[in-house]
Parts: C-alpha cells; sequence; structure tokens
C-alpha cells in the first residue's frame, strides 16, 4: 500500500503548512459580491463557513447562497453555521436570491441551506421555488444545490430536487467510523441512500469528504467504494480546518501528494470526477462539475 506524508497536528500547532495558506479577499469583484450580499439581506455558506476560498470566488464574481436562514438545527461538530432553534423562514428569499444572481450575472450558482429539521418538509418548497424563480429569471444559469440530510423524508428529497438544477450535492462529510463524533445526527448509510435515491431521479450527484479528522487511507478508499457503489458521481476532498476552539480539533494535516493519489484512487474506483487538495470545498471549482 502506498505511503505518503501526513503532518500531525501537534507539529503545527504554530504555524499551518505552506499549502494551507490563503490570501485575504480584496479586488472590485470582491467588493461588488459583497455589496449585492449586504443589499439583497443575502446569507452565504462562504461567510457562515469561513471557507477559505472566499476570497478567490468572491474576486471571479461567484457565492454560494446559503437559504432558509443562518440557524442550524443540528450540532455537528465540524461547522461554524449557528446552532438553535430558527425563526420562521422568509417567504421572500427566493425571489431575493434569484435577483441577486441574475445583477451578479453568474453562470454557474450554488445554493445551500441549513438543516430545518423543525419543518415537516424540511424546508423542500422554498428549495424548489429558488430553483425555479433563478431559472425564469437567468435561464442560461446552471444550477448546483447543496441540500442536507432530510431524515429520510424523500418526498421532500425529491420537492427539493425536481426544480431544474442541472447537479445534486449532499456532503458525507466523514468516513462511517467517525460520524457519530462528526455528525451526531446524521447516519452515514442514510446519506449513501439520499445519493442513491438522488441518482436514480435522474441527477448528476455529488459530494464532499473532509480529510485530516482521524480517518484511515482505507476507509477513505472504502467510502469512495460506498459512494460509486450508490450512484456518485462526483467527489469533492479537502482539509478539515478547525473554525473555532469550541469545535473538533484537526487530527493531522494531509499533504498535498497524498490528495493527488485519493484523486487517482476516487477515479479508478468508478468516480467520473474528483476534486482533491487541501482547499477544495464542496463548491469550489463547482462550474466544472456540471457536464462530467
Amino acid at each position: 500500500m502506498i505511503e505518503l506524508p501526513v503532518i500531525s497536528e501537534e507539529a503545527t500547532k504554530r504555524k499551518k503548512p505552506d499549502w494551507l495558506r490563503v490570501k485575504l479577499p480584496v479586488g472590485k469583484e470582491y467588493a461588488k459580491v459583497r455589496k449585492l450580499v449586504d443589499e439583497h439581506k443575502l446569507h452565504t455558506i462562504c461567510e457562515s463557513g469561513n471557507c477559505p476560498n472566499m476570497g478567490e470566488c468572491w474576486g471571479a464574481g461567484t457565492a454560494t447562497f446559503m437559504i432558509l436562514g443562518n440557524v442550524c438545527t443540528r450540532s455537528c461538530s465540524f461547522c461554524a453555521v449557528a446552532t438553535g432553534r430558527p425563526i420562521e423562514y422568509d417567504t421572500e428569499e427566493p425571489k431575493r436570491v434569484a435577483e441577486a444572481i441574475k445583477l451578479m450575472g453568474v453562470k454557474h450558482a450554488v445554493i445551500t441551506s441549513v438543516n430545518r429539521d423543525e419543518l415537516k418538509d424540511r424546508g423542500a418548497e422554498i428549495w424548489y421555488q429558488t430553483v425555479v424563480l433563478t431559472k425564469e429569471m437567468s435561464p442560461s444559469t446552471t444550477i448546483e444545490t447543496l441540500i442536507p440530510d432530510v431524515k429520510g423524508n424523500w418526498d421532500a428529497l425529491y420537492r427539493m430536487i425536481e426544480g431544474g438544477q442541472e447537479v445534486v450535492s449532499h456532503n458525507m462529510e466523514t468516513v462511517g467510523r467517525l460520524y457519530r463524533m462528526v455528525r451526531p445526527q446524521a447516519k452515514y448509510e442514510r446519506s449513501l441512500e439520499q445519493i442513491k435515491l438522488t441518482k436514480e431521479f435522474g441527477k448528476r450527484t455529488k459530494t464532499g469528504i473532509m480529510l485530516g479528522l482521524g480517518e484511515s487511507k482505507d476507509e477513505v478508499y472504502k467510502a469512495m467504494d460506498d459512494l460509486a457503489a450508490n450512484g456518485c458521481d462526483i467527489l469533492t476532498l479537502g482539509q478539515y480546518l478547525q473554525p473555532t476552539k469550541m469545535h473538533i480539533e484537526v487530527a493531522e494535516f494531509i499533504h498535498p501528494d497524498l490528495f493527488a493519489h485519493y484523486k487517482e484512487e476516487g477515479l479508478k474506483r468508478g468516480l467520473k470526477y474528483v476534486e482533491s487538495g487541501p482547499l477544495v470545498r464542496s463548491s469550489y471549482h463547482a462550474e466544472r462539475h456540471v457536464h462530467v
């Protein structure tokens, strides 16, 4: 079995590896997106999730919009989004998001949301309306929706994905063994089933996994095999970065060479496209995933 280096968290407490350095968000296009997001009172996972690529993506005139508020009903140990009981959702939000996407003139839009487990339909109708209105206002724009775990409410799932989006993503986040620690309110097998049903519905399917949480290489390989067997087309692999001291610690920093190896392995195991690198996030280079 190939052995490639990792770097322990203990060895890098004072300084992250050079490959994890990112540029501060600056520039004309970044300022334009910042203004649109503020004016339309929109939430973005770029901000709520402390994404390291925000400067690059916003500088290119793109953003990942987060609908259904910015308070999540889940308490995942890796996520910087606030946890609690959300306020009532805004029925005008789909229109505002669609208008902002049109004003930005993006060719490919990514839309995600918090979990809304307290809602009977998990927020599915807002999802549907957002995609439909975006398509109506920007017919040439392709859309990826990064949807939450619907806890087995498959009627809600089908409503979420029938609006006309080209790509439907649902993040596994980690390997099966670590679910209780990383995603305590989710189930590995249920997320796999959600991806399978999405594929059977006729959609291009996608998921993301964070590395550096203590998973073994064999566990990553197994996750790839499980995903391929359940109809996943696209996989993103990125380095987990601890958003605050209140969140789960990084177990190790994965070397870029190992990320490259995982990309080769994923393709060998039947995935159609693998985006793999330390700073890769589920929405990173999403425009490339529409036609794979």
